[in-house]
C-alpha cells in the first residue's frame, strides 16, 4: 500500500526535466545548477525509493488493520466525487502533517532533509527524507477511518507528490489568479527560503488554500529574494548525515542539557530551540543573511567528472532494479542497496573535498571486487557490477597516483 510505483514511472520524466531546466539555464544564461547540489538532491532521491520497497515501517499494517477493522464507509465507491474528495481530504492532511513537521523538531528531524538545498530548482523536488516513515503515516490514518480505498489512497498520494515536481522552479513567475488556489513556484520559493520574512509559510501539497485559511500563507515579495537552504546549514553533501542530522543534534543537547525537562523538551520544542545550558557551552553557527556564501568546496574538474560518472552508474542501477523488483529476492535488493548507498557516500566525500575521498572509493572498490568473488553480491546485474567495480578501483588508483598534479575545474 504504496505510492512509489507511481513515482517510479515518473523517475524518467522527472531526470527529463530536470535537463531540460538545466539547459534552458544555459541557454538563457540563468542556470542555478551546480553538480554537487544536484547530485545530492537527486541521491537522496534514489535513496528514499528504497525505504517502501524494503518494507521499512509498520504504516502499511497499520493502514490494512484500520481499513479492515475501524472503517466508516462514509467515501466507499468509485464515482468521480469520491475520487476529487479523496484528493481534497489527502492535501489536508498533507498540509498539517508538512506543519506539524516544521513546527516540532522530532518531526523536522525526518523533513530537514528536503530544505538542505542551497539552489532551487527541479532536482530540488528529488531530495527526499529516507526516514519519513517513522511518523508521517499517522497523518493519513482518518482517511482510512473514513472510508478511502486503499488503492486510492495510493493514487491520490502519488498524484499529489508527482504535482509538487513542478514547483520546484526559479524559471517561472508567478500565475495570476492561480496564486490564490493552487500551490505554484513562486509561494513555493517562499517556503524553501530562509529569511526571516519567509520562515515557516506555505505548506500546501496542491492547494494554497489551506494556508490561507489558517494563516500560515505568506507571498513572495519582488524586494525580498528568497535565500534557499537552512537557517542551520548542513555544510555537507553526505546523503546519510543529512538524513541523521537534527537526530544526532537532538541526542546530543538531550544528553548534554542538566534538566531532566529540557531533555524531554527537545525532542518536542521548536526546531530552533535548544536548552540554555547546551546552547551556552556548545554554540551554534547560523546563517548570517548578510554575508551568505553557499556550500560550495573547490574541486578538481577531474573529480567532479568522476563524481558525475559515478551518479549516472549507481543512478540507472538503482532505475533497472525500481523497474523490475518484482523479479529479485530480498538478499540482492538489500546487496544492490548498500552498494548504491555507499557509492552516494563516498561520492559525497568528493564532492566535500575531503582528503579521504578516493581512498574510500578505492577501498569500497575492493570490497565489492571481494563479494563478487566469494558469492556475497549475487544479483543478475553482477556483471555490470563488476565493470562497474572495476572502473572505480583504477580510476581512484590513477587519482591518488597523480593527486599532487590538480587541473582546478573554473566553474
Amino acid at each position: 500500500m504504496d505510492s512509489s510505483i507511481i513515482i517510479t514511472f515518473a523517475i524518467p520524466i522527472f531526470f527529463g526535466l530536470i535537463l531540460i531546466e538545466f539547459f534552458y539555464g544555459v541557454i538563457t544564461k540563468q542556470n542555478n545548477y551546480r553538480i554537487n547540489d544536484a547530485i545530492t538532491s537527486m541521491s537522496l532521491g534514489l535513496i528514499s525509493r528504497f525505504v517502501p520497497i524494503l518494507g521499512l515501517g509498520f504504516q502499511y499494517v497499520v493502514y490494512k488493520a484500520v481499513a479492515e477493522h475501524y472503517n466508516l464507509k462514509l467515501l466507499s465507491g468509485e464515482e468521480i466525487w469520491v475520487w476529487v474528495t479523496a484528493f481534497i481530504l489527502y492535501d489536508i492532511c498533507y498540509y498539517w502533517m508538512h506543519r506539524i513537521h516544521h513546527e516540532i523538531k522530532v518531526f523536522w528531524a525526518t523533513h530537514v532533509v528536503h530544505h538542505h538545498g542551497e539552489e532551487f530548482n527541479l532536482a530540488t523536488a528529488l531530495r527526499q527524507t529516507s526516514t519519513g516513515f517513522l511518523w508521517k503515516w499517522v497523518f493519513f490514518l482518518p482517511l482510512f477511518i473514513i472510508g478511502i480505498p486503499p488503492q486510492m489512497y495510493v493514487t491520490v498520494a502519488g498524484l499529489n507528490l508527482v504535482y509538487q515536481f513542478w514547483v520546484h522552479t526559479e524559471h517561472i513567475g508567478r500565475l495570476g489568479f492561480l496564486e490564490y488556489i493552487f500551490v505554484t513556484p513562486s509561494n513555493h520559493r517562499v517556503h524553501h527560503a530562509q529569511n526571516e520574512d519567509y520562515l515557516d509559510a506555505n505548506y500546501g501539497g496542491v492547494f494554497i488554500l489551506w494556508d490561507r485559511l489558517f494563516g500560515t500563507f505568506i507571498d513572495e515579495r519582488s524586494d525580498l529574494k528568497p535565500v534557499y537552504g537552512t537557517v542551520k546549514p548542513l555544510k555537507s553533501f553526505n546523503p546519510f548525515w543529512a538524513n541523521i542530522e537534527v537526530f544526532y543534534q537532538m541526542i546530543f543537547d538531550s544528553y548534554h542539557t542538566e534538566k531532566f525537562t529540557d531533555k524531554i523538551r527537545v525532542w518536542f520544542s521548536p526546531p530552533n530551540w535548544r536548552p540554555e545550558d547546551v546552547s551556552m557551552k556548545y554554540p551554534i553557527d547560523k546563517n548570517d543573511l548578510s554575508s551568505f556564501e553557499k556550500y560550495d568546496p573547490n574541486i578538481s574538474l577531474r573529480e567532479k567528472i568522476f563524481a558525475g560518472a559515478q551518479f549516472t552508474v549507481i543512478n540507472l542501477m538503482t532505475i533497472v532494479m525500481l523497474f523490475n523488483v518484482q523479479n529479485y529476492i530480498y538478499s540482492e535488493i538489500i546487496s544492490i542497496v548498500l552498494l548504491v548507498v555507499s557509492s552516494s557516500i563516498t561520492n559525497s566525500f568528493i564532492l566535500d573535498g575531503k582528503k579521504v575521498g578516493f581512498q574510500a572509493e578505492l577501498l569500497k572498490s575492493v570490497i565489492v571486487l571481494l563479494c563478487l568473488q566469494f558469492g556475497y553480491f549475487s544479483t543478475s546485474m553482477n556483471f555490470f557490477i563488476l565493470c562497474y567495480a572495476i572502473f572505480t578501483l583504477l580510476i581512484s588508483t590513477f587519482i591518488l597516483l597523480t593527486k599532487d598534479r590538480k587541473i582546478i575545474s573554473p566553474v
